[in-house]
């Protein structure tokens, strides 16, 4: 996530927290499909599914269903200190759909923004009933299709990757009884403060109430990790950012660490990244309502993993992205600021300093490593989340607006979307946008060039469990797969009507 403030705030409404087991409510995770595919482009299916975060969950005495936590406050008689706090308090199963607006169907999963009293949501992809998914994608491409004609300004429907344990601290922290079962475990690179709970203990020391969210608040400890922002988007913008830690893993942090407020740049973590925002940019004709990318209706976001010696055992080097929609594959839109040179579609070491010195940004994301560290995290295996929120710290305005506030609009990298500097305050989002809501559905991983295809004329975006390659032709190198580069060993032969193309010395690829 990547608000340029210290902290990454999503309302919720009416709802309490815990790391104990409750029985008031049993819990089923929604069954969300999704596929793993093989370099001949063959997908298998499998039955994962889908757990809400334990921030969200009603949390009660463990012996009566007395809230331990209200409004934005916590019960002082059963939560005086983080031990007592734990040994009291459970948190307790979900009504998905009646309470939180999240429903899915087959390989869809829709996220509703307001559902009752609750605002928005975060879910997480598990693979089986006590372990969430873990993603290792090096040398390895990652495709969701997506809906956002429904998310207006200030709005943010995001699919990232963090650095979670698989099993949401269960292992680590004895005295988390719950784990990924019940969603806990979270972090991020903002190392967001308004966690509950966060190592097994609550989070009561210093507890402070949020005055411009009246049902978050903020403890002394924060919770840290690398972060893949895959996908933040609305209708009107999107971005895709590596986040990079000097830790590795799910890391509790206090004091200068948690690089809060005027220690933004001296925390472990790397709050800015490195986005990639066509808007932002220098196009502000490639994505949105009606443009090359039509936010009007789905399309599919592929993003490859590239690494210097084409094998999982590599460093990444690069990051691409690829837009599929009504059978038409979209490169992605290249640069188009002074400062970058030459023009370049992806994010990569270069381009990320190129980039900071064009738009003046500290650069964060170079000193915690670059790509590197973001490639470590990604062999080790990374969690999947998915969300709807608004942003009480900076109204969405890093992702849609001009931002900073006080920064000339005219000034490289300022302007990030067409919304205007009032549309997020999340009063007027959750008045005006109440029926906002996003489609996440057909995710799949596997080697480059695997995952997805398209269709000739007018067909829509192929979405069976067999992406199909072009025929008719001598070669063997389906469209869009690797086919050279330095180190590489298998064919250089494309199918008919393409050809293998240079895109840096380390990937080769047969585009049409």
């Amino acid at each position: 996530m990547f608000p340029t403030t210290a902290l990454v705030s999503l309302c919720v409404l009416a709802v309490a927290y815990g790391q104990q087991i409750g029985t008031q409510m049993a819990e089923n995770h929604p069954v969300l499909t999704s596929q793993t595919c093989t370099a001949g482009g063959t997908c298998t299916t499998a039955q994962t599914s889908v757990v809400l975060d334990s921030n969200w969950r009603w949390t009660h005495q463990t012996t009566s269903t007395t809230n331990c936590y209200t409004g934005n406050t916590w019960n002082t008689e059963l939560c005086p200190d983080p031990a007592t706090c734990v040994a009291n308090c459970a948190i307790d199963g979900a009504d998905y759909a009646g309470t939180y607006g999240i429903t899915t169907s087959g390989d869809a999963l829709t996220l509703k923004f307001v559902t009752g009293a609750n605002i928005g949501s975060r879910v997480y992809l598990m693979a089986d009933n006590t372990h969430y998914k873990l993603f290792s994608l090096l040398n390895q491409e990652f495709t969701f299709t997506v809906d956002v004609s429904n998310l207006g300004c200030g709005l943010n429907g995001a699919l990232y990757f963090s650095e979670m344990d698989a099993d949401g601290g269960l292992a680590r922290f004895p005295t988390n009884k719950a784990g990924a079962q019940y969603g806990t475990g979270y972090c991020d690179s903002q190392c967001p403060h308004d966690l509950k709970f966060i190592n097994g203990a609550a989070n009561v020391i210093d507890w402070t109430p949020d005055a411009d969210d009246p049902n978050s608040g903020a403890g002394m400890f924060g919770t840290c990790c690398n972060e893949m922002d895959i996908w933040e988007a609305n209708s009107q913008a999107a971005a895709y950012t590596p986040h990079t830690c000097t830790v590795t893993g799910q890391t509790q942090c206090s004091g200068i660490d948690c690089g809060d407020g005027d220690q933004r740049y001296d925390g472990v973590c790397d709050k800015d990244g490195c986005d990639f925002n066509s808007w932002r940019m220098g196009n502000k004709n490639f994505l949105g309502p009606g443009l090359t990318v039509d936010t009007n209706s789905p399309f599919t976001v592929v993003t490859q993993f590239i690494t210097n010696n084409n094998s999982s055992s590599g460093t990444l080097s690069e990051i691409r992205r690829i837009y599929v929609q009504n059978g038409k594959v979209i490169q992605n839109s290249n640069t188009n600021l002074a400062g970058i040179s030459p023009a370049v579609n992806s994010i990569s070491d270069t381009f990320c300093n190129q980039q900071k010195t064009a738009v003046g940004d500290t650069n964060s994301f170079e000193s915690r490593g670059g790509l590197a560290t973001m490639g470590a995290a990604l062999q080790k295996g990374m969690v999947l989340a998915l969300s709807l929120w608004d942003d009480h710290e900076a109204d969405m305005l890093w992702l849609d607006s001009n931002y900073p506030l006080n920064a000339s609009a005219t000034a490289p990298g300022v302007s990030r979307g067409p919304c205007s500097a009032t549309s997020g305050d999340p009063n007027t989002v959750q008045s005006q946008q109440p029926n906002a809501f996003v489609v996440f559905s057909d995710i799949k991983t596997g080697p480059i060039g695997s995952t997805f295809s398209a269709t000739g004329g007018s067909g829509t975006t192929t979405t069976s469990s067999t992406a199909s390659a072009p025929t008719g032709g001598s070669g063997s190198i389906p469209e869009f797969a690797q086919c050279g580069g330095e180190g590489w060993t298998g064919s250089g032969t494309c199918v008919a009507g393409t050809t293998c193309q240079d895109l840096n010395p380390f990937f080769f690829q047969c585009l049409a």
